[in-house]
């Protein structure tokens, strides 16, 4: 677990899940040249990310967070994750955000079964990634978000 930014009650928390530390490098400049200053906590898989959501681990998790996670990672994809968290009445209500190397439509299907919020491809986002991390930041602003 990596915390970029302390924890807060009143911003909205992200939780990225995201095993490539490139990618997670790429996220937080996108982040800090949109100027979001949303506190990122940050895991490599899903075993340790629903651990984190649990409350199974030392830090708790915050009240309101959006999760941007990763499809293809070690010991617990994406898509199984986002499963555990539909199945478990505690986190079922969170946001999450797919943001993944595949466009394998199979994997975009089981999203949208699972009710995510949205499926980005990376490769598809390319030069428009920093508009995209500012339409994030945009959209989570207006929305109201339950706490989980």
């Amino acid at each position: 677990m990596n915390t970029v930014a302390l924890q807060s009650e009143k911003a909205l928390n992200i939780v990225l899940v995201e095993d490539d530390d490139g990618d997670a490098k790429a996220l937080r400049r996108a982040f800090k040249k949109a100027k979001i200053a949303n506190p990122i906590t940050r895991f490599k898989d899903g075993v340790e990310a629903l651990a984190f959501l649990r409350g199974n681990l030392e830090t708790t998790p915050p009240k309101t967070f959006v999760v941007l996670c990763d499809i293809n990672m070690p010991r617990m994809n994406g898509l199984e994750l986002l499963g555990k968290i539909r199945e478990d009445p505690q986190l079922r209500k969170t946001l999450i955000f797919m943001l993944t190397t595949s466009d394998d439509e199979r994997d975009i299907e089981m999203a949208y079964l699972n009710n995510v919020a949205g499926y980005i491809v990376k490769a598809r986002a390319g030069h428009m990634f920093l508009d995209l991390m500012t339409t994030l930041d945009n959209y989570w602003r207006v929305v109201e978000i339950p706490e989980i």
